[in-house]
């Protein structure tokens, strides 16, 4: 099945609409130190217009959502999405009790898109744009509008993620075309995204998973002081006990629905989180499994067909061709 796009996003450059995300805002004069004893990340060293990707842990150290921070004038903008934002809300209003801060969610303020590829930040200083600092925010015109750009990547490729005013929205994206003209569907973002292994809030991560599991050490600080569910994360990396890991599997047949089981010997060892069908590698998926068995070359069953392990980003060196995969 030909994606739209799917070539130019893994090669180069592709446009891309994002109507699935949002933006949690947080203001007041407290915001800095209490936002950095929220999340895992370094939040309270960001100069304005940085940016990190943040972990919100319950008290057990379970994955309650992973907002990318951008650090604005008066305020933090948390990134993530849209669907995640009432439990990201309820999560932090319950940890607020006499300080001065404030959460508005200000989606319906922005429309959300992106240039996303490997040659997606190249693309946007070619068009004339002010490139940001990784992870960070640049203020830009495009098509005579302002609007925030952000270098962060959902597809794990490289990307420049676009905020416009909700008003302006049509008109920046016709004007995104001078940084990359090929518009790129979503299931193709969905398919690069397996493909690279970045792991997605709902799919890889929710209130079952630790960060370690999911491979999110560049989202945890180990210097900053104290942050919900910080003890839970320091013991496991002080005791190395992770007892699941997130891996790449190769199916051999058509690729199993998510949530299905994975099993080894008849037992179930861990579950399918994501998958589709790659023109490239065959069907594929992202999935848990039991730390003994998440070498690459191990082989499970899902869903009756052969699931093996490899390594990520997915390789073609190490995974079969799609018709083998057949």
């Amino acid at each position: 099945m030909t994606m739209a796009g799917l070539s130019e996003l893994r090669s180069a450059a592709a446009r891309i609409r994002l109507p699935e995300r949002g933006v949690l805002e947080v203001t007041g004069d407290d915001r800095a130190r209490w936002l950095d004893g929220m999340l895992t990340n370094a939040v309270a060293d960001l100069a304005v217009s940085g940016g990190c990707r943040a972990l919100a842990l319950t008290r057990t150290g379970r994955i309650v959502a992973d907002p990318h921070v951008l650090a604005r004038d008066t305020a933090y903008w948390l990134e993530l999405e849209g669907t995640a934002i009432p439990a990201l809300r309820e999560h932090l209003d319950s940890f607020l009790v006499a300080d001065d801060v404030e959460l508005r969610d200000t989606s319906a303020e922005w429309t959300r898109f992106a240039i996303e590829g490997p040659g997606a930040l190249a693309a946007w200083e070619q068009a004339g744009l002010a490139v940001p600092q990784p992870g960070g925010a640049a203020e830009a015109s495009v098509g005579g509008v302002s609007i925030l750009a952000a270098a962060y990547s959902l597809s794990g490729l490289g990307g420049i993620q676009v905020f416009a005013p909700a008003a302006s929205a049509e008109t920046v994206w016709q004007g995104l075309a001078s940084a990359a003209d090929v518009d790129a569907a979503a299931v193709a973002l969905e398919l690069v995204r397996i493909e690279q292994g970045e792991p997605r809030l709902g799919r890889e991560l929710g209130p079952d998973v630790l960060p370690a599991e999911a491979r999110l050490e560049a989202a945890v600080s180990e210097t900053k002081g104290c942050y919900t569910g910080q003890e839970v994360v320091a013991r496991m990396r002080s005791r190395d006990r992770v007892s699941h890991l997130l891996v790449g599997l190769s199916f051999a047949g058509e690729p199993p629905a998510p949530g299905s089981p994975l099993e080894a010997e008849g037992k179930r060892r861990g579950e399918v989180t994501s998958a589709g069908q790659s023109d490239r590698f065959g069907p594929i998926g992202l999935g848990y499994v039991t730390r003994a068995l998440a070498e690459p070359g191990t082989v499970l069953s899902a869903a009756g067909t052969d699931a093996r392990v490899v390594a990520l980003p997915f390789d073609s060196s190490a995974v079969a061709a799609p018709d083998e995969a057949r």
